[in-house]
């Protein structure tokens, strides 16, 4: 059995994320961990594959699209407060924010985040403006 967890949203990120975002860190269990995602006004993440996790998302606040593909399926959905998404195993994705907020969601994975070299950078749809 996991013991509690209790944290606040830290004031700055832990790090970047493989695709470009800030990342601060949330809580996590055996089977899944939460993370907070923000990307700067008029950024391009840079597109990704996950190797082995799953992630669900919720957008928290700011503007923009996220870019899906999996297999010869594609989309391109609009991301504001309120829009909840999944990236299955196997999808390529890539997003991108408008206006002048940062785009910000929380997201789950499962499992749990495994390491560096989970994210594989695949062809995305737009040119990233992110190191």
């Amino acid at each position: 059995m996991a013991d509690f967890s209790t944290k606040r949203l830290p004031a700055a990120p832990d790090l970047a994320a493989p695709d470009g975002s800030d990342v601060r860190v949330l809580s996590g269990l055996r089977d899944g961990g939460m993370a907070h995602f923000q990307l700067a006004p008029g950024e391009v993440s840079t597109a990704v594959l996950h190797r082995t996790v799953e992630e669900i998302w919720f957008v928290l606040g700011g503007r923009g699209e996220m870019w899906r593909q999996q297999g010869d399926r594609e989309e391109i959905v609009v991301l504001e407060a309120g829009v909840c998404l999944t990236i299955p195993l196997g999808t390529r994705f890539q997003f991108r924010s408008f206006g002048d907020e940062p785009l910000s969601a929380v997201a789950v994975t499962m499992p749990p985040w495994p390491g560096d070299d989970e994210a594989q950078t695949v062809d995305g749809t737009w040119d990233s403006t992110v190191p």
